[in-house]
């Protein structure tokens, strides 16, 4: 047999390995404590849950989809403007995507040809970077570094790489470094994009989850913003919603329309019943949206100011539902520390390495355990002496 040379590119995913790294240790009677994955275990409110159910014992809506119904289209452009103060078009600047994975792994088959270069974030989000390799991109990173606060710094991107590039993809709140961006760093953002011709895609997935009373907005609420790209938005931590798959593309109405031409040609829509759940959660009490926020906050206080207690130091996150930690200072790989980690407390964690070069030295943790297990996790790894200097 014979195999597209793309694949060659592509390995299997790293949360593909740790989930087999996780099914061998439960396999051998271990406690594991999953800190890998950011699937969230807080559950869509009441009213959410009704509205799927409702849906789904209606046969009428086991139809293909085939478009995005009226009705979500309105709720998106509803939230937004009640949330964000944007103002959208819900015909013509909204289109679903099934979970904002599948349009980061799809959007550049819209955007870019074979060679054509994008512009990616270092340390990113794996499909940032996969998304534009399966389009046959050529990726630029742009370290973010600790010393910028984990802010892309756009004059340190070559003269010559910026006239090349088309697509530039960034996200605040930030996976894995959970940095936020103020507004200075969206001015020029835009100005940079509108320079050189560049679409922006602007990953927002973690905008309600931000602790410590800050308040965290929309790229597309600055001026300019939908002239040069689109933000992408998720219900998947905010509402609890992540295996339902519900995300969405917003904004530069070119943009959006080549999206939905391109999805038109590969998927039937979003499940009936998943609309309705959707629309629900974004036009009823939001309430639950506080609380799932006060959750993850309360996580982060328990596992980072733990973890410092026991010797390895670990800020709080400002906001997502992750933890960026530097790596003991008597390890250099992150690979092999979350290995040794894993092997000696039963604790999983994910490699900085897996998220880009500049991802190296860090392991990101996810706060998708309740207290008890954060504590635990906290004990074992303080009885295994793993992060005392040797």
């Amino acid at each position: 047999m014979k195999f597209a040379k793309r694949m060659d590119a592509f390995g299997s995913g790293i949360f593909s390995v740790l989930a087999q790294m996780k099914q061998q240790k439960l396999k051998e009677g271990c406690h594991v404590v999953d800190l890998s994955v950011g699937a969230p275990n807080i559950p869509p409110a009441p009213h959410i849950v009704k509205a799927l159910l409702d849906a789904t014992a209606d046969t009428k809506n086991y139809v293909y989809a085939l478009n995005d119904l009226p009705e979500l289209q309105d709720a998106v452009a509803q939230w937004y403007q009640r949330r964000y103060g944007v103002q959208l078009d819900p015909r013509t600047e909204v289109v679903s995507l099934l979970g904002s994975q599948e349009g980061l792994a799809h959007i550049s088959l819209s955007i870019v040809d074979e060679g054509d270069v994008v512009l990616v974030p270092d340390p990113c989000y794996p499909v940032f970077g996969d998304g534009p390799l399966i389009a046959g991109a050529t990726r630029y990173f742009m370290p973010m570094r600790r010393e910028n606060d984990y802010l892309i710094d756009f004059s340190q991107i070559p003269e010559e790489i910026a006239q090349k590039a088309k697509l530039m993809i960034v996200s605040y709140p930030n996976n894995p470094t959970t940095a936020m961006a103020p507004d200075w760093f969206y001015e020029k953002l835009i100005a940079f994009a509108k320079k050189y011709d560049i679409i922006v895609l602007h990953d927002n997935a973690y905008s309600e989850l931000v602790f410590d009373g800050a308040h965290c907005g929309s790229f597309l609420a600055y001026p300019g913003a939908k002239e040069v790209g689109v933000e992408f938005n998720s219900l998947s931590k905010t509402y609890g919603l992540a295996g339902a798959r519900i995300g969405f593309c917003i904004g530069n109405r070119e943009v959006v329309k080549k999206l939905s031409v391109l999805k038109s040609n590969m998927d039937y829509g979003m499940f009936l019943p998943i609309q309705r759940a959707a629309i629900a959660a974004l036009t009823g009490d939001q309430s639950c949206v506080a609380v799932t926020c006060k959750a993850y906050q309360d996580r982060r206080d328990i596992l980072c100011d733990g973890l410092s207690a026991i010797g390895w130091p670990v800020e709080r996150c400002s906001s997502t539902m992750f933890v960026w930690a530097e790596i003991p200072s008597h390890y250099q790989s992150s690979q092999q520390f979350v290995l040794d980690l894993f092997e000696k407390t039963g604790v999983l964690v994910t490699p900085g390495s897996a998220f880009g070069p500049s991802g190296e030295g860090h392991v990101r943790m996810a706060l998708v355990q309740d207290a008890s297990e954060m504590r635990y996790a906290i004990e074992a790894i303080d009885k295994s002496g793993i992060v005392k200097a040797r």
